[in-house]
């Protein structure tokens, strides 16, 4: 269980390509770091890899083992994948946000489901009905290996042995890191490599409206999943963010759309969310600034959503917007 081989050897390694269309009134460049060229369409691959094989190395998982994890689809994805490579039962707890694409997905790789329809009653967010379902599978599986992307050093661990050393290989220089928060992940690996080589690079962190990661004040109803979470994260370190842009779902959607139309990037929603906050700091950036956005993950599994017209035309001001044709 060991051998890394096979597909789990294509993991890493993605494109960095320069968005000069999209940013090409800006003064400064822009790169994006395409993690949706990973084998499982997203950056989760890399923690979920790292997560599962740490766990086989600590003796944590044994060839019945089930593997159980809370995700809104991207991760539930990685490690079904991975699970499946290994031969490892994998049951998700999901919730009404994750795209229908996602399950067929899950399904596909042989994933056991189970959606938590009622949201948390004290906080009204769906991460905590999951986590709870989590801890009760754990009662009643036994031979269960819970990764808990939220808390696992393995999940930061791996963007900072990998993502970002790969962007570093490539660029003379960094002066803006834009990425995304959920998990806390990616941004605390890349953060604390660029600390550790001494680097001065801003990392800007992009979080949901009304997320409860950098506490954006006020509530917003969150129907795309991957930013964002309903409680701060074990993993989070707040002071590793030089600056927090929030976005709504809208924001995404727009930003999605344009990577679309000005550099045929199919990107899901977190990549459109990144992306308008650069829109939005664009005025603050100095001219001749290296810039970098790592996108999450691809788009296809957003076409009932982001790209589908009448779902977005559900989202206030989206037609004020102009995302409606």
């Amino acid at each position: 269980m060991n051998a890394l081989d096979g597909l789990l050897s294509a993991i890493g390694r993605t494109p960095l390509v320069r968005l000069a269309r999209m940013f090409a009134d800006a003064p400064f460049r822009v790169y994006a770091k395409l993690e949706m060229m990973n084998p499982g369409g997203s950056a989760k691959d890399r923690p979920a890899l790292r997560m599962i094989r740490d766990a086989i190395d600590r003796g944590l998982i044994g060839p019945r083992t089930t593997v159980i994890e809370s995700s809104s689809g991207n991760l539930a994805i990685s490690l079904a994948l991975i699970c499946k490579f290994y031969g490892l039962r994998f049951v998700c707890v999901v919730d009404p946000r994750t795209t229908s694409a996602h399950l067929r997905t899950l399904r596909s790789l042989g994933a056991g489901i189970e959606t938590v329809r009622e949201p948390d009653p004290l906080t009204g967010e769906y991460l905590p009905a999951r986590i709870k379902r989590i801890r009760e599978l754990q009662e009643e599986l036994g031979d269960c290996c819970w990764p808990n992307q939220y808390a696992n050093p393995a999940n930061y661990l791996a963007h900072y042995g990998s993502t970002m050393p790969e962007i570093l290989r490539e660029l003379d220089r960094i002066d803006y890191l834009f990425c995304g928060v959920s998990t806390f992940g990616t941004l605390r690996g890349c953060a604390e490599r660029l600390r550790d080589e001494g680097l001065s690079t801003r990392v800007i962190a992009v979080d949901a409206a009304g997320s409860a990661i950098f506490e954006s004040g006020g509530s917003a109803v969150r129907r795309l999943p991957g930013l964002g979470a309903a409680i701060v994260p074990p993993l989070c370190r707040r002071e590793l963010a030089d600056r927090v842009v929030h976005v709504t779902d809208l924001d995404c959607v727009a930003g999605c759309r344009e990577l679309r139309d000005t550099e045929a990037i199919l990107a899901g929603a977190s990549s459109g969310g990144v992306v308008t906050a650069i829109r939005r700091m664009q005025a603050d950036i100095p001219a001749d600034s290296v810039c970098v956005a790592i996108l999450p993950d691809r788009g296809d599994r957003y076409l009932d959503t982001v790209y589908d017209d009448k779902w977005v035309s559900a989202l206030p001001g989206a037609s004020a917007e102009g995302l409606v044709r």
